[in-house]
């Protein structure tokens, strides 16, 4: 697969600290209000106005000093290029935007400001989950005001389980062991689609490991530690035994329509999905079952992965009052208020409060009533079990936009047999490697 890629463009800079603050870049002229009054915090977000709009309407009806104002982005990709031309100009910078990077990439390509000084004081009231930190800084400066993950978990196709006498799958072994029983009757035990490594990534979180290292002034890449070996294995197991299917992303209504139909039957998800399934499937609505996401057979506990940048916000480069735009991005946030206000009376749901550390009063409504069955009061528990087992250890270097783009290049030869999973680690370990130094980024690997 020829993927286009995107680079970040990295500081010309031989040590990791001034690679870490930034590229320079002086201040521009906002686009808060310099008047006497209330400053006023232009607000960039793609998400729907009708999930923004009564959200920044109750802010603005509890604050005084700060309003809000909310400007639709059409997409994610929309969003970078309209904030990279502008943070450029330095004319009209919005003081918060939707994240939608890494936060050493951010800060390497000098569109976000450091906000670790605004937002040590909410750090230490404890507002934040443990796991919605680390997206959002680098080393120890925070580039994002975290939003948090939403918690993993699978569901699996019962039906089809009991139909088989398959157990649901508790480990990752399980899950190939089942795929083995499945394959022998036409039935695919997950979906791996050939453009999305994010299986591979999250197997590598979950195992503890991370292929980007802080040591000392440097960075350490390390595609071929034990845990992503670990990682490795497994996905290298599902393809090998052709026990997965690679329906592709680009298609959702094909993709529904083959999930819906009962021939691939155990769906890792989140609480973000739930919805989007239970409007589109047809023939499966009610067989479906939400359990743990599987371990590996070795873990000694109980572990999920929850690294998720792009659900904090950032204060951009150029914003006169980032104050106040952390200020209002901590509000958004962790605020009970915040998360009552996003409430959608079509789906009866609310935004998932991922940043907060206990998000229990919110989860009911995550679960749609027909998906799960008679299995729906189930899900509770495995999602408040997920959130308290989240983990972030997970570290994106300078480069890491870069390194996905070759990342998919080489999940595509796996996916397809035209390569292994180790060797496309082996490559992945030279190229990050290599591109690093092209950027004179200091690195060890």
């Amino acid at each position: 697969m020829n993927s286009k890629r995107v680079r970040v463009a990295a500081c010309a800079a031989v040590v990791l600290s001034v690679v870490l603050t930034g590229c320079g870049g002086g201040d521009g002229d906002g686009t808060a209000d310099k008047a006497e009054g209330p400053v006023t915090i232009e607000y960039w977000n793609w998400q729907e106005a009708k999930n923004i709009d009564p959200v920044v309407a109750k802010f603005n009806a509890t604050h005084k000093d700060i309003k809000l104002k909310f400007v639709k982005q059409a997409d994610n990709p929309g969003t970078q290029q309209n904030l990279r031309n502008a943070v450029a100009a330095q004319k009209h910078v919005p003081c918060l935007v939707q994240n939608f990077g890494e936060a050493p990439s951010l800060a390497s390509e000098g569109l976000a400001q450091d906000v670790t000084e605004d937002l040590t004081p909410y750090l230490k009231k404890g507002l934040f989950a443990e796991s919605a930190l680390p997206s959002a800084r680098a080393v120890d400066k925070y580039y994002a005001v975290p939003g948090g993950a939403t918690p993993p978990f699978m569901m699996i196709n019962r039906k089809v389980y009991d139909k088989y006498g398959v157990k649901a799958p508790k480990t990752w072994d399980d899950v190939i062991a089942a795929g083995k029983e499945f394959k022998k009757h036409g039935i695919f035990v997950m979906n791996l689609a050939g453009e999305d490594p994010s299986t591979l990534i999250e197997l590598v979180q979950q195992a503890g490991g991370s292929w980007y290292k802080i040591d000392g002034d440097k960075w350490k890449i390390d595609f071929l530690s034990p845990e992503s070996l670990k990682a490795a294995h497994v996905i290298q197991q599902l393809v090998d035994n052709d026990l997965v299917a690679h329906q592709t992303y680009t298609d959702r209504p094909a993709l529904i329509n083959y999930f819906d139909s009962g021939k691939m039957v155990s769906l890792p998800t989140s609480t973000w999905q739930l919805q989007n399934y239970e409007r589109e499937y047809k023939k499966s609505l009610g067989d479906w079952e939400p359990v743990d996401r599987p371990q590996y057979a070795d873990a000694t506990e109980f572990v999920t992965p929850m690294h998720s940048p792009t659900s904090g916000l950032i204060v951009p480069k150029g914003c006169d009052h980032a104050k106040e735009a952390v200020e209002a991005a901590v509000w958004l946030n962790t605020s009970k208020e915040s998360t009552d206000a996003s409430y959608q009376k079509d789906t009866g749901q609310y935004t998932w409060p991922g940043a907060v550390t206990d998000p229990s009063p919110w989860v009911d409504s995550a679960v749609p009533e027909k998906l799960f069955g008679p299995r729906k009061s189930k899900a509770r528990d495995v999602i408040l079990k997920s959130v308290k087992a989240g983990r972030d250890n997970w570290v994106a270097g300078p480069n890491y936009t870069g390194m996905f783009a070759e990342l998919q290049d080489q999940w595509a030869k796996v996916t397809a047999k035209k390569t292994t999973m180790k060797a496309a680690l082996e490559h992945m370990q030279t190229w990050t490697v290599a591109d690093l130094k092209r950027k004179n980024i200091n690195v060890d690997g």
